[in-house]
């Protein structure tokens, strides 16, 4: 769009058409591929009147009539909870545990009134609080932090690796 970087893909309309489109086409892949596919959830910042399900219920959907899994992005539940003002809490507890393979992690721009998903800046408080619900709700999958642009020495990016390694520690243990 004429050099406009929109950071991330763009929504779609939740609806039971749009569930069938995309499973199909999933599927295709995954059987030409002969696997089991990742998809994950997008940030987003609009969304459709003609939507008639909620966010995690709709991928819940695709990943069931697909039969893939989900790498599931952190940020990206905090940055559309905050966008579309619901609770991310009850995102995660949509998600069926067993599609869950791998977490994102990553830093957003915040706007006061939205959050952009640009993965250049640090992990904020509220996505490691939600990680670490994730990691309950989950389990331990393994996790990634995503760094685009603004990335910082190997000490920093290792210090926030280490924060999410302590998270996962103290989940463990609490779950012992």
């Amino acid at each position: 769009m004429h050099g406009t970087n929109l950071h991330d893909l763009l929504p779609l309309p939740y609806t039971e058409e749009t569930i069938d489109h995309v499973a199909t086409r999933i599927r295709e892949v995954q059987d030409y591929l002969g696997r089991q596919m990742l998809i994950e959830n997008v940030s987003s910042y609009v969304s459709y009147a003609q939507s008639q399900l909620s966010e995690w219920d709709f991928l819940r959907a695709v990943c069931e009539r697909a039969d893939c899994l989900l790498l599931f992005d952190v940020n990206n539940v905090y940055v559309s909870s905050v966008n579309h003002g619901f609770d991310p809490l009850d995102y995660l507890n949509g998600i069926p545990a067993a599609r869950v393979q791998q977490f994102h992690l990553a830093g957003h721009e915040d706007h006061g009134h939205y959050i952009i998903d640009t993965h250049d800046h640090p992990v904020p408080d509220p996505v490691w609080e939600l990680y670490a619900q994730a990691l309950r709700r989950f389990g331990p999958v393994s996790t990634m932090i995503e760094r685009d642009d603004n990335i910082p020495p190997l000490d920093e990016l290792v210090t926030e690796l280490d924060h999410a390694r302590r998270i996962a520690a103290q989940v463990a243990q609490e779950a012992a």
